[in-house]
């Protein structure tokens, strides 16, 4: 075999068909980039800010694309660095393997500079397969199991190399008792539940009168076969985040985000059907979902251990999202009645007029749901769309309306911060030719976006569409926060913990090479996105909002009117201005 064992990683990646790794170099890594550099583009090497972000692009990467991301970080803390991203992947379920460098074998046990247990480090989030490569044959069967389980079980994998073995000569297994000689592919079964479970399923949908349907992240790829099922069955389709772009939110019966986060017609559908089908959702909020025994539940899930997790479903399901709908589909009736669908639609008409008017009402100096509400009918055809964790993604679930052929995606599971940037950067990597947009908060954008800015500046120039915009929400307040402590804890805003320092993100957006555009009236924001979206580098949109708008929930609970009071009348700071803005929100 040519080449060290470094050498041979690189051509195996490869040969799985990795073309890109997301990382930061190291000492305890140097021999994999010496082998980077040696193959000549072979797999091309992105550097990013710290490693953290390099986990992110990693996960954005499978997210966007299907295939498996990988990200690269050295040992001791450069590993440590790439924990929240990879457990970002696992939440959300990406196929993402992590290659990160170890001390010499030598040393390890000898309370070594930067020496760290990995392995047990490493032993939750890549569960399914964490292993250090001791010996050259071995390299050969741990990338080839790391690459096959992250893509079998939708998972993260991880790989230790110590240096040592990083420069050590590349070997082939021996041929003799205990050596294991491994194989390079991988494609995904054709995963479909037995024909009786199918007619239960169908006969427990024909039955119903009032069908709901929820879809996430499964369905992404089952747009046809989501549509058609509902139209037979009359029903409503309400997506977790997830699966925001699962089908379109141009759709009359699409009620839109479900959750804190979600729509009212959503939360009105789901208390009143009488049956429930799932798609492809983990969905975690279980006050969301019909009560107990109100229902009949389906759930199409390829993951077994997620059915009937968040509600008791009477036919579970277990297969591909539109593979299964193909098979279900022709045992359904096509249902003669349409006035549930009707009410839905009607429902979904009004709820559109009420966010609009949400909107447009004035704030100080602007309302946060009008950024998202200008930038709605610009959306650029086929663009992904990025989410921070934050308020921004209260707006980014209800007031954007999702067109055919684009993407979106955000953390799921983990709702992390600090995705939104790289995420986008992944995005733009992944599709050099669309537009992406990420939206983000301040208190995200100061966390972790504003160095990835830097990141941009490095490698804009080569993507073939330029149009890469970083909206930040500029209202000094990491305002998810202040409102669940008024509206669940009953605490008034802590002004020493929600607080965020003002600063200049367009300006700063300037410095590293990018576009500035900063807007602090409401009347500037059309010709902002305007500009923004027609300009030839990427840009940062920085929106002055205010902070006291409340993302209200879709259904204002007694518990949290009680809270939400008990925060003003022990004397939040910004209380007068959150009742005005309350005010005009709910009446």
């Amino acid at each position: 075999m040519k080449g060290n064992v470094s050498d041979f990683l690189v051509r195996r990646l490869s040969e799985w068909g990795v073309k890109r790794i997301y990382g930061y170099p190291g000492d305890g890594i140097n021999g994999v980039f010496g082998a980077l550099n040696r193959a000549s583009g072979l797999i091309d090497y992105i550097q990013v800010r710290h490693e953290e972000m390099a986990a992110f692009m990693a996960c954005a990467h499978a997210k966007f694309t299907g295939e498996v991301g990988v990200c690269i970080a050295t040992s001791g803390p450069g590993a440590i660095h790439l924990l929240n991203g990879l457990y970002d992947a696992k939440l959300d379920h990406q196929p993402v393997v992590a290659i990160v460098g170890q001390q010499k074998r030598e040393s390890l046990g000898g309370n070594y500079q930067q020496e760290v247990d990995l392995i047990s480090l490493f032993k939750d989030v890549a569960h399914e397969y964490v292993h250090m490569v001791t010996t050259p044959s071995q390299m050969r069967h741990i990338v080839d199991r790391a690459m096959r389980i992250a893509q079998v079980e939708r998972n993260v994998c991880c790989i230790i190399i110590p240096n040592d073995v990083q420069e050590m000569d590349a070997e082939k297994p021996p041929r003799e008792h205990g050596s294991v000689f491994s194989g390079v592919g991988y494609q995904p079964p054709r995963t479909v539940p037995q024909i009786e479970e199918l007619q239960r399923a169908a006969d427990i949908l024909n039955a119903g009168e009032k069908v709901a349907m929820l879809i996430g992240a499964g369905a992404l790829q089952a747009a046809p076969e989501v549509l058609e099922a509902a139209d037979l069955l009359g029903a409503g389709i309400a997506k977790a985040l997830l699966g925001k772009a699962a089908v379109p939110d141009d759709l009359p019966f699409v009620t839109g985000s479900i959750g804190l986060l979600g729509t009212r017609p959503s939360y009105e559908m789901m208390t009143d059907c009488d049956t429930l089908l799932m798609v492809g959702s983990s969905f975690p909020y279980s006050e969301f979902l019909p009560e107990e025994d109100q229902a009949r539940g389906v759930q199409i899930d390829i993951n077994g251990r997620m059915t009937s997790l968040r509600y008791p479903m009477e036919v579970n399901l277990i297969g591909d999202s539109a593979e299964t709908l193909r098979l279900l589909i022709p045992l359904l009736k096509r249902k003669d009645d349409r006035s549930w669908r009707e009410r839905i639609e009607k429902n979904v008409a009004n709820w559109w007029e009420t966010l609009a008017d949400r909107a447009m009402e004035s704030a100080d100096p602007i309302n946060p749901q009008r950024v998202f509400w200008e930038l709605s009918p610009r959306l650029p055809d086929h663009c992904i769309l990025t989410c921070d964790s934050g308020s921004a993604a209260n707006w980014y679930a209800r007031d954007l309306k999702i067109r055919t052929g684009m993407m979106a995606s955000l953390s799921g599971g983990l709702a992390t911060m600090g995705c939104g940037v790289p995420y986008a950067i992944a995005a733009k990597f992944a599709h050099p030719d669309r537009a992406v947009i990420a939206l983000v908060g301040d208190g995200a954008m100061q966390m972790l976006g504003m160095n990835e800015l830097i990141t941009i500046g490095k490698y804009w120039q080569r993507w073939s569409d330029p149009r890469l915009i970083v909206l930040v929400l500029n209202n000094r307040d990491l305002n998810q926060v202040t409102w669940e402590q008024r509206a669940m804890a009953g605490d008034p805003k802590f002004e020493a913990s929600q607080d965020v320092p003002d600063f200049p993100y367009a300006r700063f957006a300037e410095l590293a090479g990018l576009q500035g555009i900063r807007v602090d009236r409401p009347d500037q924001l059309a010709d902002a996105w305007e500009r923004a979206l027609g300009a030839e580098r990427p840009v940062v949109l920085e929106a002055t909002v205010d902070p006291d708008v409340p993302p209200l929930p879709p259904h204002i609970t007694f518990k949290q009117a009680k809270a939400y009071a008990s925060a003003i009348l022990q004397g939040d700071p910004d209380s007068v201005d959150v009742i005005k803005a309350s005010m005009k929100q709910i009446f």
